[in-house]
């Protein structure tokens, strides 16, 4: 396990790759800005400028969130009723 955490080879481990959402990218099909985005998907805007420029990594509830977005940006619309 102390190989593996270090980020050493070790045989038999199965490492799986979970692809990074793009951020800017799902934002831009829902054709709607940085704040309001942030705003709709319960982040502070900055969270959500650090994802788009890769300095840090949505997970949990928000990279599911962004995932539905990402497979229907008409999904975003859903979030605009309150």
């Amino acid at each position: 396990m102390k190989r593996h955490i270090a980020g050493k080879i070790v045989r038999g481990a199965i490492v799986e790759e979970v692809p990074t959402p793009d951020v800017r990218v799902i934002r831009e099909a829902a054709h709607i800005s940085q704040s309001q985005f942030a705003k709709l998907i319960g982040v502070n805007l900055r969270t959500l400028q650090n994802w788009e420029q890769h300095r840090t990594r949505p997970t949990g509830p928000a990279r599911a969130l962004l995932k539905i977005v990402a497979s229907n940006p008409k999904a975003i619309e859903a979030l605009h009723t309150s």
